[in-house]
């Protein structure tokens, strides 16, 4: 009967998200009827308590921070820095000025947090670079629409903060664990691109004329700025000086200071970057505070218990069950955004994957890892929709340039999982 009502309620949540409805109010309305058709417990004051705790957290400060940080520098000029610092110093590698994608997005989403960001922000500036000096478009784009997925594992990262919170660790740990899978990943995503240049040697534009040591070590200046607030933001949370919400602070007071050296920060900038990030977060905290109430919902139902007692039937190895949520969450990405499914799945997976003897510092690792993976699925991949609007291409030719980024991608996630040590080490390092 439990598994019945369980498989009814997840049948109207995909009817009800199906129909345009915003995810998190899609939450709220599936909770609200299965209290109200399948529990005697009363909704009203449940869901007031639960939505208010879900949304209350001191630790969730840190997100808003973030996220109007990286609108701040989304509307300043130091994306163009970063490309006129880096262009100089990638015309000796196979694949030249292709690694700017991959070495700009990594650059970004350590002052940044967000995928979309990442993408957008650093897509802006190479596209029309490389376009204009001939490189290949499936290369470009594709390469781009992977490289912005390192906005997601690369600290400060929003769906990072977003799973401490959920699975109660600290954040400071995951932000440590996403920096080596992190710069494994930025280094596998070059290494293709330097693999298909030596098999295509025609395919690459010639080399910009040579740049005397000097001028590159003078162009560098443009990446001083970046440097300094990834030092500010990363250095204040791994030194111990400041929490994640601390950092978070200094670096919008960072962001804000350089967009004023640079003269891009006035009125409306300021209105626009505060307003962006006041929208971004609401959406987050409405479908955090929904997926709570839908947790205590299906808590009082009895699905985390059936799910558990179903998967612990099947007797999994520990590699078997990772290779089913590897699926189950890619399956899942073809409709919903990366924080939409951590915040549904986590509270009904973890006493499953406790169970299972898995690290949670580890397992959010892989998660994240996953759902990098589903924001260039389509038809809901995040990073293809920016694409799409930055190069009017379709959809369907965006996922295709972008499939050997995707294999790639399951290879992180298996090599995180035969050498766990890739994303503990580091957290291992920390005091406390």
């Amino acid at each position: 009967m439990e598994a019945m009502i369980a498989l009814v309620l997840i049948v109207a949540l995909f009817a009800v998200l199906g129909s345009g409805l915003w995810i998190g109010l899609s939450l709220i309305a599936v909770a609200v009827v299965g209290m109200e058709l399948f529990t005697s417990r009363p909704v009203g004051d449940s869901m007031a308590l639960t939505m208010w705790g879900a949304t209350s957290s001191w630790t969730l400060t840190a997100l808003p921070l973030f996220l109007w940080m990286g609108e701040i520098l989304f509307r300043s000029r130091l994306s163009d820095s970063l490309f006129k610092g880096l262009a100089p110093w990638l015309n000796w590698l196979p694949g030249r000025l292709l690694h700017a994608n991959v070495v700009g997005c990594t650059i970004f989403a350590a002052i940044s947090g967000s995928s979309a960001a990442t993408c957008a922000t650093v897509g802006k500036i190479t596209l029309p670079e490389l376009k204009k000096r001939g490189y290949p478009d499936n290369m470009a784009i594709g390469t781009l629409a992977g490289a912005g997925t390192l906005g997601l594992l690369i600290p400060p990262s929003i769906i990072l903060i977003v799973y401490g919170v959920a699975a109660n660790v600290s954040i400071a740990k995951l932000f440590l664990a996403g920096v080596i899978p992190g710069l494994m990943l930025g280094l596998l995503f070059s290494a293709y691109i330097v693999v298909w240049s030596l098999l295509r040697p025609g395919r690459i534009p010639a080399a910009d004329a040579g740049t005397a040591l000097r001028h590159k070590l003078y162009a560098s200046r443009h990446l001083i700025p970046v440097v300094l607030l990834i030092a500010l933001v990363l250095g204040g949370i791994y030194s111990g000086i400041a929490t994640a919400t601390e950092a978070a602070a200094l670096g919008v007071a960072g962001s804000l200071l350089l967009s004023r050296v640079d003269g891009t920060l006035n009125w409306q900038t300021f209105r626009d970057g505060l307003i962006a990030g006041c929208r971004v977060y609401c959406m987050i905290g409405l479908i955090l505070a929904g997926a709570a109430f839908l947790t205590l919902a299906m808590g009082f139902i009895g699905l985390p218990r059936q799910v558990a007692e179903f998967i612990g039937a099947l007797q999994l190895t520990p590699f078997a069950l990772l290779l089913l949520l590897t699926v189950f969450f890619i399956a899942l990405g073809c409709f919903l955004d990366g924080i939409s499914m951590v915040v549904l799945t986590i509270a009904v997976l973890l006493p499953t994957v406790q169970a299972a003897g898995f690290d949670l510092i580890w397992f959010g690792i892989f998660i994240v890892l996953v759902v990098e993976m589903a924001q260039i699925t389509p038809p809901v991949g995040f990073n293809l929709f920016v694409l799409k609007g930055l190069t009017q291409r379709e959809v369907t030719w965006i996922a295709r340039a972008t499939l050997p980024l995707f294999v790639l991608m399951m290879a992180a996630v298996l090599l995180t999982y035969v050498v766990p040590g890739v994303a503990l080490w580091l957290p291992s390092q920390m005091q406390g």
